[in-house]
């Protein structure tokens, strides 16, 4: 293969609401935690084991107000995006590193009416210029194939 490819899909619960900064020139950006968990059976002790992952995302400009307007935390969302590592000094001058999900594309999962405020997310992903009236799941239609598997 010629290529290579940096793609991130998760489906989380966000850990907190967005925070936005906002940049000369109407730019902004909103950040926001992401828990996605895996629970399985510990075969040795038969025991439920839960473990839960955090992760950084980032969604700049027009996604970003779309995010912080519906976006609560404890809401369900789909994000989809690139990694990107971030390299930056501390206050003592030492090196530190912030791995992020620079967020591409969203669907809000969370059904209407059952997010913190009456308010809730519609589906929407970055490109649109508006928010859907009505909350929808994405989905991908494939065209069927004559393969046997």
């Amino acid at each position: 293969m010629a290529g290579t490819l940096n793609k991130v899909m998760l489906i989380g619960h966000t850990g907190d609401d967005v925070k936005m900064h906002y940049f000369e020139g109407g730019n902004s950006i909103g950040r926001f935690p992401l828990a996605t968990n895996e629970e399985y059976v510990n075969k040795a002790t038969n025991e439920r084991v839960s473990n839960t992952e955090w992760h950084n995302v980032v969604v700049r400009n027009k996604a970003a107000e779309i995010c912080e307007k519906y976006l609560k935390k404890g809401d369900k969302v789909y994000i989809e995006g690139r990694i990107k590592t971030r390299k930056w000094q501390d206050d003592k001058g030492m090196d530190r590193y912030s791995t992020e999900i620079h967020c591409s594309e969203f669907t809000f999962l969370t059904p209407k009416g059952e997010s913190d405020q009456s308010s809730s997310a519609p589906a929407t992903q970055p490109n649109q210029q508006k928010p859907a009236s009505q909350p929808t799941k994405e989905t991908k239609v494939e065209e069927e194939d004559d393969l046997p598997f």
